[in-house]
């Protein structure tokens, strides 16, 4: 099954209203798989995502998922945990490659020293923890407050999450490459794939732009105060 997400624009109908989302089972005639799209050159089939073109596609009405004009609320409802999921996944990778660039410091050596003794390579591990367990905190409260009160509520929380993560580990798993120079960008460690999917994510379920915005407009208009109870039983 391909899920498709259609707009039909009626002026009486608020604009969030106007989209569908419906499935199309894909031998359904005028479905035509172009090809397999890479990122960076990966290639994640058959998990990815294809260029597909619809030519005079036709649909049983009771295709239509939960109804007509909600397939923004179909949207809606899995992009916030999808936004957090990815966080998550991040704050992981970005955790992991400290963990390599840690290895890699005490078992390299380079101008007659280890790179662990090195100033710059302490800074960049240094930073990389003090920006992990930052953004370790942010998503943690983002999922709290979502558990807690649902997901509208957490949305500044969810958009906060989303615009750290994302960039926080592409600059861990970028000093973690530097610190393992070629070996860094080789298929010999995750690093070259996971600071792929960090940097696709800054696009993906929304680009930062987007989420800066929303999220700059909506802290205006209540004066910068969080929105909320703030747990405190973590």
């Amino acid at each position: 099954m391909v899920p498709l997400a259609g707009a039909a624009v009626q002026a009486a109908v608020p604009v969030h209203r106007q989209q569908s989302m419906i499935l199309v089972p894909k031998a359904t005639p005028g479905v035509r798989i172009v090809r397999d799209m890479l990122t960076y050159g990966y290639d994640d089939a058959p998990v990815g995502h294809p260029e597909i073109v619809y030519e005079n596609v036709r649909v049983p009405a009771e295709n239509i998922l939960l109804g007509e004009g909600r397939g923004f609320e179909i949207a809606q409802g899995r992009l916030g945990p999808g936004r957090i999921h990815h966080c998550m996944r991040l704050i992981g990778c970005a955790q992991r490659a400290l963990e390599l660039m840690c290895q890699r410091a005490v078992s390299r050596t380079a101008f007659g020293k280890p790179l662990a003794d090195q100033g710059s390579v302490r800074e960049d591990i240094a930073h990389s923890f003090c920006e992990i367990a930052q953004a370790r905190l942010l998503t943690l409260q983002a999922a709290d407050r979502m558990d807690r009160e649902g997901n509208k509520i957490a949305r500044d929380l969810i958009a906060a999450a989303k615009i750290v993560v994302p960039s926080m580990a592409a600059r861990v798993i970028d000093r973690a490459i530097q610190i393992h120079g070629a070996a860094g960008v080789s298929q010999d460690t995750f690093l070259a794939r996971a600071y792929v999917y960090a940097r696709f994510i800054r696009i993906g379920d929304g680009p930062d732009q987007v989420h800066l915005a929303a999220l700059g407009k909506e802290v205006i208009k209540r004066g910068g105060v969080m929105t909320g109870r703030v747990s405190v039983s973590w």
